[in-house]
C-alpha cells in the first residue's frame, strides 16, 4: 500500500450513507442459553473481547442476527464487526450493509468507535439505535469524494498480514529458545505418588441429585469422566460453598466406567464427586500438571471393575518424572517442554492456514 492514512483524503458522511438503518437485536438471557464448545456466538453489552459473552447451544427456534454486519451494545456505546451469525443480550442492535466486504466493515468499526471518543455516550447515556442513526463519522475517500472502499480493504489486509507475521516470528523464537533447554539425557526417577502430592482429598459431591444445574455463572462439576476435561456440567454456586474445591490440582478418577485411571489438571474452583481423589502440590502450575497427568494415563489400563482404583492402591502408584540434579522432579523442566509442545502445535497450525 503506497498512502497511508495520514496521506488520504477523508470526509465526514451520516451512518445511514453507508450503513443501513439500525436493526433491533432480539434480547437473549443467559440463563435461558446452554453454554458449548461448538455453538453460536452470543454478544452482549460488553466492550471485551469483540462482544462475545459466551458460544451458546444453536436452536432453529433462536433468532439469529446475520453474519457480517456492525453490532452496538447501547450502554458500553461500541461497535463490533461479527463476522458470524450470532444472538444478543438486552439493548442490542446491528447494522448491515449490502456489498461491503467483512475487511471493509472493519474498517468502518474502528472509524465509528473513534467518532465515539468524548462523545459522553455509555451507561447512564445510552447510544440507541435512533440516537447512532443521526450520528457523523470520518472515511476515506477517493477522487470522487466517495468512500473508498477499495483502501479501506487493502488497510485492514495489510494491518493483519503485519500482524500475523510478527505473532509467527515470535512463535518461532518461543520454540526455538525452549527448544535449546532440553537436554537429550534428561534422567528420570521414579516416585509414588502420595510423594509428589502432600495433600490428596477426595470430592465432597455424593452426586448430582442434590445440586442444581445452571446454564451460565456456575461452578464447574466435575465427575468420573475423562472427556470435556472432567466437567459434566455446572452448578448453582449460592448454598453450595462448602463442596467447592481449589483448582491448581490434579483430579485423578478412581471409578467410571471407560474413565477409571485417567487424570486430569483442573485450573480452576470446583466441586467434584467423591469418585476422584484431587492432589495438591504448591509446585505445579498448568504446564507442569499437563505433563504429569499425561504421565500418570500410562497406568489407566491396570484397573477394571474387578480391580479397582482405591485411594490406598492410587497413592502407592509410581510416576517416572524427570529429575534435577538433587534427584528432585524437575518441575521447571516439565512446565518448559508443555510449553515448547504448545508453541510448536500453533506454528504448525499457522504453516498449515499459509500464515
Amino acid at each position: 500500500m503506497s498512502r497511508g492514512l495520514k496521506e488520504i483524503e477523508w470526509k465526514e458522511f451520516n451512518i445511514v450513507d453507508i450503513l443501513n438503518k439500525a436493526q433491533n437485536s432480539k434480547a437473549y438471557h443467559s440463563d435461558d442459553l446452554t453454554s458449548e464448545k461448538v455453538g453460536i456466538p452470543y454478544i452482549t453489552r460488553t466492550n471485551l473481547n469483540n462482544g462475545l459473552f459466551d458460544i451458546v447451544k444453536y436452536s432453529d427456534k433462536l433468532k439469529t442476527n446475520p453474519a457480517n454486519t456492525i453490532s452496538l451494545g447501547a450502554e458500553n456505546a461500541t461497535y463490533f464487526t461479527q463476522p458470524y451469525e450470532y444472538i444478543t443480550g438486552n439493548k442490542m442492535y446491528y447494522y448491515q450493509a449490502e456489498g461491503l466486504s467483512l475487511n471493509v466493515l472493519k474498517f468502518i468499526t474502528i472509524c465509528l468507535n473513534k467518532s465515539l471518543k468524548g462523545s459522553g455516550f455509555g451507561y447512564g447515556l445510552g447510544l440507541t439505535g435512533t440516537r447512532s442513526d443521526k450520528r457523523k463519522f470520518m472515511l476515506p475517500v477517493n477522487s470522487k469524494g466517495e468512500p473508498d472502499y477499495e483502501f479501506m480493504e487493502e488497510y485492514i489486509k495489510e494491518r493483519e498480514t503485519k500482524l500475523k507475521q510478527r505473532y509467527k516470528k515470535d512463535v518461532t523464537n518461543r520454540v526455538i529458545n525452549l527448544q535449546h533447554q532440553f537436554n537429550k539425557n534428561k534422567k528420570w526417577g521414579e516416585f509414588k505418588i502420595k510423594d509428589i502430592f502432600p495433600i490428596m482429598i477426595p470430592g465432597k459431591s455424593k452426586g448430582l441429585n442434590h445440586l442444581e444445574q445452571v446454564h451460565s455463572n456456575g461452578v464447574p462439576y466435575l465427575g468420573a469422566t475423562n472427556r470435556n476435561n472432567g466437567v459434566l456440567c455446572f452448578v448453582k454456586k449460592e448454598g453450595n460453598e462448602k463442596l467447592i474445591q481449589q483448582g491448581n490440582c490434579i483430579a485423578f478418577i478412581r471409578n467410571g466406567e471407560g474413565s477409571m485411571g485417567y487424570s486430569i489438571y483442573k485450573a480452576e474452583d470446583f466441586i467434584a464427586t467423591s469418585d476422584i481423589t484431587l492432589g495438591y502440590n504448591d509446585k505445579i502450575n498448568k504446564y507442569s500438571g499437563m505433563f504429569i497427568t499425561t504421565i500418570a494415563d500410562r497406568v489407566r489400563g491396570k484397573y477394571s471393575f474387578n480391580y479397582k482404583r482405591s485411594d490406598t492402591r492410587l497413592k502407592k502408584e509410581i510416576l517416572s518424572l524427570p529429575i534435577n540434579s538433587n534427584g528432585e522432579p524437575d518441575y521447571e523442566f516439565m512446565e518448559n517442554y508443555m510449553k515448547y509442545l504448545e508453541q510448536k502445535k500453533i506454528l504448525q497450525y499457522l504453516d498449515y492456514i499459509g500464515e
